[in-house]
């Protein structure tokens, strides 16, 4: 063994140390590469071993969408969240690691079956986590605005047309609530003598909870009149009547009557964004009354 060790510089050494160093050199010679092994192992150890960042998502659809649609649907768990479920009643949860859920939807008016859900998330998207919503029997809502200005509100008639029908009265603020009502379609118009609104009248859906801030506009109406005047007859005629309608030529009422010798006569009663069509007739001291003078109209704004 000794000779062979003495070919080379360090083998040279080594022989100079006599062989109680070359035993020495030879275990060291042997452990080194074994050292290098054990660390190459703990490196490909260290690689496998880091986590993935892929997330998931969780589905579903409440039905039937008038429940559905709107409904606050909480997640509890490994995340916690809440989203709204949109007009056909679909909701999803995104962004969602590896764990056990629980999922709840929640409306007033409404209870669901099953009134919670647990799902775990492993590996792949959960779709098709649905829900029934049932509105509560015997529950009922309001729908209530204001009218503005209160010179217009105040003391308006507001009627309501639906599943239920009814008329309210607004307060000195121009406030009105109709309440009971079912869940439904109304429709809701203000009037007050004088006065328009804007809009004439609107929709409602009642649908599990009230309806508020349903509100008008009241424009004060100017007066308008309309007056006529017609040339005498040259007949003796003892009074002259006047006549009204809202289609021109025909549906003629008689709304006055002028005595002697008055040809003239001023309309008070019109009615804004209406066409009025007249006629006159002259009367004679035995009460035969002519045929209808020539027709005029009066378009009032």
């Amino acid at each position: 063994m000794i000779s062979l060790l003495v070919e080379t510089g360090a083998h040279r050494q080594i022989r100079k140390a006599g062989f109680g160093l070359t035993r020495a050199l030879l275990s060291t010679m042997l452990l080194a590469p074994l050292a290098l092994i054990w660390g190459c192992a703990g490196v490909a150890s260290s690689h496998t071993s880091q986590p993935s960042s892929q997330t998931f998502s969780i589905s579903g659809t409440i039905s039937p969408a008038a429940g559905g649609s709107g409904t606050t649907v909480a997640l509890s768990g490994a995340t916690a969240a809440t989203t709204t479920a949109d007009s056909s009643g679909n909701y999803t949860f995104t962004g969602l690691a590896n764990g056990t859920y629980a999922v709840t939807p929640s409306r007033a008016g409404y209870t669901f079956n099953p009134n919670t859900q647990a799902v775990t998330v492993s590996g792949a998207n959960v779709t098709g986590l649905n829900f029934t919503a049932t509105a509560q029997a015997g529950q009922t809502f309001s729908i209530s605005g204001t009218i503005t200005p209160t010179a217009g509100g105040s003391g308006a008639t507001v009627t309501l047309s639906g599943p239920v029908g009814g008329t309210t009265v607004t307060n000195s603020s121009g406030n009105y609530t109709f309440t009971g009502l079912a869940n439904g379609t109304y429709a809701v118009t203000p009037s007050n003598t004088g006065y328009t609104f804007s809009p004439t009248s609107q929709s409602a859906m009642v649908n599990g909870a009230n309806v508020t801030g349903l509100n008008f506009s009241a424009t004060v109406q100017l007066p308008h009149s309309v007056a006529l005047a017609w040339n005498a007859s040259t007949s003796v005629v003892s009074s002259y009547n006047v006549y009204r309608s809202a289609v021109s030529g025909t549906g003629y009422i008689k709304i006055s009557s002028t005595f002697g010798t008055v040809v003239s006569y001023t309309d008070t009663t019109v009615q804004n964004g209406t066409t009025y069509y007249y006629v006159t007739t002259a009367v004679d001291s035995t009460g035969i009354e002519s045929v209808y003078s020539n027709q005029v109209s009066a378009v009032i704004p």
